[in-house]
């Protein structure tokens, strides 16, 4: 069974930096997909900000090209997001997903808080 563990979530004035980590565990596929999404205070849906493919290919949603970065170590089992400039707008629960290549959110990790203040 999979699970991820998020961490690194914070208060930070704009402009500021954070970088979360998503510890994965239980991933058996040789083909997969992790990505993180964010959910705002008020917005009933979660948004999609960056995946990873096993195959190295990365993608991000136009609102965080620029500023966030998604990588992975696979020796640790943990992808990360790096977020810089950070706007009070960034304000959400981040959340690590993952998935089968092509499908980065059928698991879901608990989320952690990022707060962004002007």
């Amino acid at each position: 069974q999979v699970q991820l563990v998020e961490s690194g979530g914070g208060s930070v004035q704009s402009g500021g930096s954070l970088k979360l980590s998503c510890e994965f565990s239980g991933y058996t596929s040789s083909s997969w997909c992790m990505g993180w999404f964010r959910q705002a205070p008020g917005k009933a849906e979660r948004e999609g900000l960056a995946t990873i493919e096993s195959d190295g290919s990365i993608s991000y949603a136009d609102y965080v090209k620029g500023r966030f970065t998604i990588s992975q170590d696979n020796a640790k089992n943990t992808v990360y997001l790096q977020m810089n400039n950070l706007k009070p707008s960034d304000t959400a629960t981040y959340y690590c997903t993952s998935g089968d290549a092509g499908i980065c959110n059928t698991v879901w990790g608990q989320g952690t808080q990022v707060t962004v203040s002007s």
